[in-house]
């Protein structure tokens, strides 16, 4: 895991784009923000970039490739799954259905995006603080 990596965003909504940019400019972490607006967008930067990601947030509900088709292809991909990159769904609402495909594919979270400015703030400082303190075996490798 690159700690100091971009965190790429997976969203075809706009408004909901913005809204994370918003909370990640007040944030103000050291990560660069990538959006990408559908699934085969950012899996041909994923494939393609020599950057190493530090995190994935993904919607489900996408045109062309959804959350869960990218998710599947990202594991089935063995120079992106040895990157350790970790990948999270945050979507608009949980569908059983949803939540067990998506942990079928070892997916490391799944969120539901919160109503309100605030809470999306607590729950995006939340998820990096969780993952900026987490040792994965790439990271590990990279340390020594």
């Amino acid at each position: 895991m690159n700690k100091s990596g971009p965190i790429i965003i997976i969203e075809d909504d706009i408004d909901d784009q913005e809204l994370l940019g918003e909370v990640f400019k007040e944030l103000n972490y050291n990560n660069e923000v990538i959006f990408f607006g559908d699934g085969e967008e950012a899996l041909r930067y994923l494939i393609n970039s020599e950057v190493q990601p530090f995190l994935v947030l993904s919607d489900i509900n996408m045109p062309k490739l959804n959350g869960v088709e990218l998710r599947e292809k990202v594991i089935n991909n063995e120079e992106l799954r040895m990157k350790s990159i970790p990948y999270l769904f945050f979507t608009t609402n949980a569908e059983q259905k949803h939540v067990v495909e998506a942990y079928s594919r070892s997916i490391q979270g799944f969120f539901v995006k919160p109503n309100s400015y605030e809470k999306l703030k607590k729950m995006i400082v939340k998820i990096v603080e969780y993952w900026q303190e987490c040792h994965s075996p790439d990271y590990i490798k990279n340390a020594q």
